[in-house]
């Protein structure tokens, strides 16, 4: 769970390093407020949320998929036998 919420919100900032790197190589202060208008902030957030869905979809296409019955964590003659599917 820890993963897809990494690689979502890595996916949404993704526009915005990309912005400052290109204001960086530029030789533009990439911290400026000037360069950070309400416009340009707005297209890198739809830019983002686009890119974290794309990511979200691509992730529960390619996920792989047990098959078959979970069988939970349990103890046996003492022993922890871990989850698994059957």
């Amino acid at each position: 769970m820890g993963r897809a919420l990494f690689e979502t919100l890595a996916l949404f900032l993704a526009p915005f390093v990309a912005f400052a790197l290109y204001l960086a190589l530029r030789l533009r202060y990439p911290l400026a407020i000037e360069h950070w208008t309400r416009g340009r902030v707005s297209w890198l957030t739809l830019a983002g949320v686009v890119a974290a869905l794309v990511g979200l979809i691509g992730l529960e296409l390619v996920a792989p998929r047990e098959h078959g019955t979970y069988v939970p964590a349990h103890v046996e003659n003492g022993v922890l036998i871990p989850g698994r599917f059957q």
